[in-house]
């Protein structure tokens, strides 16, 4: 289990020898509940 307090930037994702499963519980500021970042391309995992 992880704790990402409220403007921390962050990123999860399986690696192609490690799987990953991603439950969260989370609340909304001022309406929204997310704020996505740039996509992680697939070349990326391979560094």
């Amino acid at each position: 289990m992880v704790w990402i307090p409220p403007g921390v930037e962050h990123w999860l994702g399986a690696t192609t020898i490690n799987g990953m499963t991603h439950s969260a519980i989370q609340e909304a500021v001022d309406g929204k509940v997310v704020n996505w970042l740039e996509r992680v391309e697939y070349g990326q995992y391979q560094d």
